[in-house]
């Protein structure tokens, strides 16, 4: 039984001369960040992503490897769309790689877009958003569908199994 599993871990104090607090950021751009240093080692940046989770009491985001935990800060997201995996059958939707190693099919209807062409969705049954890669946004080229008219740049349009969605201005509900 890890740690993490007791129904008091979230509560218990830091270690003896530690914080909750941390000097870890997640950028905008999906880095880590440790006192204003990149976090380099793939393998730590990876753990980092996996670990990411709530806390259970006051919303913020923590770092829970299941033997102890940390606040941290995220600039924009705390995931990010790595990948987009064309689905095995016309029917079914293209499937989300995302920067934690676990993968979803992506939902046309949860897609959003800011005001600079950024896309996000919502993932881990809709608690969190996650951003696009530029690699993986790419990869939604393929489902954009031509549409003439000064709004096509605004709201582009996305085809997927027949099914047709112009992508909402982030912020707006699903």
């Amino acid at each position: 039984m890890k740690p993490s599993e007791h129904p008091e871990f979230f509560e218990r104090p830091p270690p003896e001369g530690r914080s909750r607090e941390s000097s870890i950021v997640l950028t905008k751009d999906g880095r880590f960040l440790h006192e204003g240093a990149a976090i380099e080692h793939g393998g730590m940046a990876r753990a980092f992503s996996s670990w990411i989770g709530r806390h259970p009491q006051d919303g913020r985001y923590i770092l829970n490897n299941g033997y102890d935990w940390t606040y941290f800060t995220v600039e924009d997201t705390p995931y990010f769309v790595e990948q987009l995996v064309p689905a095995g059958k016309a029917d079914t939707e293209p499937v989300l790689v995302l920067s934690d190693g676990s993968s979803e099919a992506l939902r046309l209807s949860n897609l959003r877009v800011d005001k600079q062409g950024l896309v996000y969705c919502w993932v881990k049954n809709g608690d969190h958003e996650a951003r696009f890669t530029r690699l993986a946004q790419l990869s939604l080229a393929t489902f954009v569908l031509e549409q003439p008219g000064a709004d096509a740049d605004l709201n582009p349009m996305l085809e997927l199994g027949g099914q047709r969605v112009a992508l909402k201005p982030r912020g707006v509900p699903e």
